[in-house]
């Protein structure tokens, strides 16, 4: 990474931000689909789920997310689910860029209403 934060973690892009919001939000159903639904309905954005997997991967990879494979489901036709949370440093990182961006955009609400 090129960036850390001052408690020494990556900085996080906005769609990986997203992505760990999503899975903080839905805690225990926190899976690739429902991720993907909880982005598009709190953002408005519409993401592939691919895109979603591909962060996922990305950021179990740097150890912010680990990943346990559930019991098969019949919806599923018996298939699993992929399901995610996140570990300290993932918790560190979002809590980071969470309060960076509130700091930034604090007191502007105003000024952004009338641009």
């Amino acid at each position: 990474m090129w960036f850390k934060s001052r408690s020494g973690a990556p900085v996080l892009g906005d769609f990986e931000q997203l992505v760990l919001f999503g899975v903080l939000r839905l805690g225990e159903d926190a899976y690739g689909a429902a991720i993907r639904q909880e982005i598009h309905a709190r953002s408005g954005r519409d993401v592939s789920i691919n895109a979603v997997y591909t962060t996922l991967d990305r950021l179990e990879g740097k150890g912010m997310l680990r990943s346990w494979v559930g019991e098969p489901t019949a919806q599923r036709g018996g298939r699993r689910r992929k399901f995610y949370a996140l570990r300290p440093a993932g918790a560190t990182a979002l809590r980071d860029a969470y309060r960076a961006f509130t700091a930034m955009a604090g007191g502007l609400e105003p000024q952004l209403e009338h641009r």
